[in-house]
């Protein structure tokens, strides 16, 4: 039976996956509705974000911004990779494959966290990883469409950008992940990266850019709800149900973002994805759910 504390933090990462899931409405009706390019939207989720997680610490927690010299390359490597790099090929990979297929192939980065430690930190390749490595592959040539060279042409550009978003997410968590370990708080780590992406991302955008969206006031409504729903709410809702739950069960239960994207693109946008396309995305899913099942040497 689920206590009450356990039922409440599977809720709470079922909301922070819906939450995210909304993403690709945000980015869909601000590129084709209002026209904006892809880096200045990002640009301003980003500064929205950061802006109202400054304001609240400076407020309520000073003490928390206190970043030790040492560790400064952490949250530089976090800015340029897990925010100004991932937020900008996620939203290439929805416009060019839509919200359910960006949203799978996000999802595959568990499995890249763990290539990262096969290579880097000199895991052992175990069977389980193996057969998780096998069938996320299998996964990634079914969404990507790789057996078929006329459809792979066209959606090529689409699976490297889906990729790629995949890629920074890890690069997020193992440097979330190494920031968290020398004890800063969410809020700080996530404060500071959503801050120094949003310096970046400003530096590629045009001035002409950046006046259309000053111009578009209507537009503002849409972009401050893209800062604090998905963004923040999603952030918030994740680690509250974090206080409840092992990493590994929310990590699981965060799956249901591509599930709830794929049903929101077909409901808003007519978004269609093929049976064969289907049975990809839930092999990489599949494969996330046995990368997090406990093995005999698990602590």
């Amino acid at each position: 039976m689920i206590s009450g504390n356990t039922g409440k933090g599977y809720l709470l990462v079922v909301l922070a996956a819906t939450l995210w899931a909304t993403l690709g409405i945000f980015y869909t009706v601000l590129t084709l509705n209002y026209h904006f390019s892809r880096v200045s939207i990002v640009f301003w989720r980003a500064l929205i974000a950061a802006g109202l997680l400054f304001i609240v610490l400076v407020a309520f927690r000073r003490p928390h911004l206190q970043i030790s010299r040492r560790d400064w390359r952490v949250f530089l490597a976090l800015g340029c990779f897990g925010i100004a790099f991932f937020y900008v090929v996620y939203i290439y990979a929805i416009s060019l494959s839509g919200m359910g297929v960006a949203a799978v192939l996000l999802y595959t980065a568990p499995i890249w966290v763990t290539i990262y430690g096969i290579i880097a930190l000199n895991e052992r390749l175990d069977a389980q990883k193996a057969i998780t490595l096998l069938l996320a592959t299998g996964g990634i040539i079914l969404v990507g469409q790789i057996y078929n060279i006329q459809a792979l042409w066209m959606s090529l550009p689409g699976l490297l950008a889906g990729l790629g978003a995949g890629i920074g997410y890890a690069t997020f968590i193992i440097l979330n992940k190494l920031a968290t370990q020398r004890q800063y708080s969410p809020w700080a780590i996530n404060a500071y990266s959503f801050g120094i992406g949003a310096i970046l991302l400003g530096l590629m955008q045009t001035p002409a850019e950046q006046k259309l969206i000053l111009t578009t006031s209507d537009a503002w409504l849409w972009l401050i709800a893209l800062g604090t729903i998905p963004t923040l709410g999603g952030g918030i809702a994740f680690i509250s149900g974090l206080r409840f739950l092992p990493a590994s069960n929310a990590s699981i239960v965060a799956t249901l973002e591509p599930v709830i994207a794929s049903i929101l693109g077909w409901v808003l946008f007519n978004e269609k994805i093929d049976i064969v396309q289907l049975i990809g995305g839930g092999l990489i899913i599949f494969a996330v759910v046995i990368l997090h099942i406990p093995t005999k040497n698990s602590i």
